[in-house]
């Protein structure tokens, strides 16, 4: 987003004076001048403020005794202190929902700090002092951070800054993302000298920074821009074997292409659901509500078909190709990388579930096209789906966008919008509206009625007894049980009480 520079400036001034005010920071100049250290805001702070955002967050820059000034201001203002790195000399200071981070100068002077810094743009300072109003305001800007903010690019203050931080190479595409800025040429030779470097980094600190990148609406083509210089397969190696594995067909796009192309045309279905689907399109506002939810359906669509290089697709016609199970193997490739990144068990649950199961609604489309899909497959689907079909139907429009091989049919968009407002309705109309009616058959039913004893097969006769009553062919409990004795005793249930098991 270029901006004038005079404007940038103006946003700083108006941003520090909004500032002047704040009791945490008048507590901080106070206490800084009692111990005679000088106090900066910098980094991040500084730069939203030229963009003309607010600063909830402050980034503090500390000439000297910068966890003991933190102690000082967390026990004057009675708020929390956290020491984030006693090395590096960095603390936390949490009051009534601000956030004031400090870090002791990198070097002797705060020119030399601003220079052990990643990028120009966070390369930018203000003295406390007068943010407050005890010296006139000027801007502190050795390496022409503010030039670049009005011409959007992000410029390494020094290359050799990555090698002290090797997570300031994924830093720049995070910046790229969510920002819309561009990574200078230089920067991005660097990026690329140092790659191997970033093997150093936790896996903490790369899930905190993807997270944010995959957030941005925007990030699909920084995706593409990352694997240029080879940060990419850097941070996921399970990618490199997608490379160059032909699939044909429904895809114009070896797998790892069309893994990128997926991300990117996820975005554009997420941006606008009701434009590619009709009811479901309305459950994406509340599905996409929690804060990782766009980035981990993107790692999903990054990975979907990462198990296709594994199973070594077979040539079945002169331009396709098949790769049975390559779900299943997705996942396991998937649970590896997401155990060195550090996710959540949840995080982790949300997209090997998405993994698994993005094949289902388009072994569902034949028979869906021709009217014959039947209802117990489609409320199979509905049930494996939830709590993620917006997700999955989100993750199968990108992938189907993302494929143009010859073999595709021409309507292949519409009919999975149809089946994925089918499977809405179903949901809602069926599964969700018996769920909350008494069950017809228990458990408890199974052993006092039956003589069953519990084991793997209640599951199976309850969930028969639960597809059946979706069909129409079990209504009461007398029917429940009549079914339930029928497959304990192995006999095949009438006509109208079994179906296909499509999905």
């Amino acid at each position: 987003m270029p901006e004038t520079l005079q404007k940038l400036k103006d946003n700083i001034f108006h941003g520090a004076a909004g500032l002047t005010g704040r009791r945490s920071l008048q507590v901080l100049g106070d206490l800084a001048r009692v111990r005679g250290v000088k106090v900066y805001l910098v980094g991040g702070t500084v730069r939203e403020l030229a963009l003309g955002k607010s600063a909830p967050d402050l980034d503090l820059a500390v000439s000297a005794q910068a966890l003991d000034l933190a102690r000082d201001l967390a026990g004057t203002l009675k708020g929390t202190f956290v020491l984030l790195d006693e090395r590096e000399r960095t603390a936390r200071v949490v009051w009534q929902g601000e956030i004031l981070d400090l870090a002791e100068f990198r070097a002797p002077s705060l020119e030399g700090d601003l220079q052990a810094r990643d990028f120009a743009i966070n390369a930018l300072a203000l003295d406390l002092e007068a943010v407050l109003g005890q010296a006139p305001l000027d801007l502190i800007d050795p390496w022409g951070g503010l030039e670049d903010l009005a011409r959007g690019l992000i410029r390494v203050v020094r290359p050799r800054n990555f090698q002290e931080d090797p997570l300031r190479l994924l830093r720049a595409y995070r910046f790229a993302a969510t920002h819309g800025f561009r990574i200078t040429p230089e920067t991005d030779a660097a990026i690329s000298a140092h790659v191997p470097g970033f093997s150093r980094v936790a896996g903490e600190r790369v899930r905190q920074e993807l997270f944010i990148l995959l957030a941005a609406p925007r990030s699909g083509a920084v995706l593409k821009d990352m694997d240029q210089t080879g940060l990419l397969t850097r941070i996921f190696p399970e990618c490199v074997d997608m490379k160059g594995v032909d699939q044909d067909g429904f895809h114009h796009l070896d797998v790892f292409h069309h893994s990128l192309e997926a991300v990117a045309r996820l975005e554009e279905v997420l941006a606008a659901p009701q434009t590619y689907f009709s009811a479901l399109g309305a459950e994406f506002p509340h599905y996409l509500r929690p804060p990782r939810q766009a980035a981990l359906l993107k790692l999903a669509a990054l990975f979907h078909d990462v198990g296709k290089p594994q199973v070594q697709g077979r040539r079945t016609e002169p331009d396709r190709y098949t790769f049975y199970y390559h779900e299943r193997v997705g996942v396991e490739i998937f649970t590896a990388a997401a155990l060195r990144l550090r996710l959540s068990q949840a995080e982790t649950k949300t997209v090997t579930q998405l993994i698994s199961l993005h094949m289902r609604p388009f072994l569902l489309l034949p028979a869906f096209r021709d009217g014959e899909l039947t209802t117990r497959a489609l409320g199979r689907l509905a049930r494996a789906a939830r709590p993620h079909l917006p997700g999955l139907f989100a993750l199968a429009m990108a992938d189907s966008l993302a494929g143009q091989g010859p073999q595709k049919p021409g309507d292949a968009e519409k009919v999975l919008s149809e089946l994925a407002d089918a499977a809405y309705h179903f949901l809602k109309e069926r599964l969700e509206l018996q769920e909350r009616l008494p069950r017809l058959l228990t458990g408890h039913d199974l052993i006092k009625v039956l003589g069953l004893e519990p084991g793997p097969l209640f599951r199976a006769i309850l969930t028969a007894v639960e597809e059946a009553q979706w069909e129409g062919g079990v209504q009461n409990r007398q029917e429940a049980l009549e079914l339930a004795r029928k497959l304990w005793q192995g006999e095949e249930p009438e006509k109208g009480e079994k179906e296909s098991s499509d999905g």
